[in-house]
């Protein structure tokens, strides 16, 4: 009797194949690749997920920092990988957001990759130096209208996020402010505290140091629900511009081709790490809130994101490889 039921465990196995390879899996270590250098928010929310991903999946999960193009060697490296599921990447708003929508990439943010799925997003933050005269998103746009060109904004650098959410501020509002683009968040940050520049988009992990001394004013902040951390502060949506959600968000992704039973695990122990109130707390000093997704609204939200920036690229004729 007992040798019957082994062999019909063993045929049913045998006939779904898929079933093996997710019960068996992970039998080596996963190389996880973070598109960014050693050190910072990025590096540091892989490091704290991975940790405690590996343990619930009972495996390794070794950390590969890739820095490069905007995350674009990370990108490549994780698309010519073998679908096996043990190697997978920090994916991001650059290199499956605003990257492919403003320049020619050598991958497909789409096709040449398997969602795993979300881990986070943060919001940006609109301020203004507190020496321009406004208070509210309303105020701003009245001050723009009534002196066009007056103003200057900075930016982590051409096609970042915080380049692209302020043109699409200036696309909705029908307003007009010059760019001055940085190498980066921290010189740009600096120079609107400094004066040089008046207004930015920043992430809210970046701002929020500034904020807290005065010398920068919070206007509004992106997403579909006020920030836990700037809770008097209102949304761009509360203010009037509806759908004006966009988002410094991470996720997992993989090679095209994994298969659905290890995708399957993957997101499943992912989700229960992302529940965790632990992580939440950690998650919680880059001002990431977790944001659990199946791998199908994982991919539904990177196509949505890839062509928000691209239509605004185009609208606004940001074209960065030509």
């Amino acid at each position: 009797m007992q040798r019957r039921h082994l062999l019909r465990a063993a045929a049913a196995t045998l006939a779904v194949p898929g079933l093996a390879i997710a019960q068996s899996f992970p039998g080596k270590p996963i190389r996880y690749i973070v598109p960014v250098s050693a050190g910072g928010g990025s590096d540091m929310i892989g490091r704290v997920v991975t940790e405690r991903w590996s343990r619930l999946l009972g495996g390794t999960i070794v950390v590969d920092n890739q820095s490069g193009g905007g995350g674009v060697v990370a990108s490549q490296t994780t698309a010519h990988a073998a679908p096996d599921g043990y190697t997978l990447m920090q994916s991001y708003v650059a290199t499956h957001g605003t990257t492919p929508a403003t320049r020619k990439v050598s991958y497909d943010a789409v096709k040449d990759f398997t969602p795993i799925g979300m881990i986070g997003a943060t919001p940006n933050v609109l301020v203004v130096n507190d020496s321009v005269p406004v208070k509210t998103v309303e105020e701003l746009v009245k001050y723009l209208k009534g002196n066009p060109g007056k103003l200057s904004y900075g930016s982590a650098g051409p096609g970042s996020l915080t380049h692209l959410t302020m043109e699409l501020f200036k696309q909705v509002t029908g307003t007009s402010m010059v760019h001055i683009p940085y190498r980066g968040i921290a010189p740009a940050i600096t120079d609107l505290v400094g004066g040089q520049t008046q207004a930015m988009f920043p992430g809210l992990a970046a701002a929020l140091p500034h904020l807290r001394t005065g010398r920068m004013r919070a206007l509004a902040v992106t997403g579909k629900q006020r920030s836990a951390q700037l809770k008097d502060v209102p949304t761009m949506d509360e203010v009037g511009f509806k759908g004006f959600d966009a988002m410094q968000w991470y996720g997992v992704a993989g090679p095209a081709g994994i298969p659905a039973d290890v995708v399957r695990r993957l997101n499943e122990t992912l989700v229960t790490v992302l529940k965790s109130p632990d992580l939440a707390e950690k998650l919680a000093g880059e001002a990431v809130e977790p944001q659990p997704m199946t791998p199908e609204q994982f991919g539904q939200y990177i196509a949505a994101d890839i062509a928000r920036w691209t239509a605004l690229a185009k609208a606004r004729g940001i074209r960065l490889d030509e």
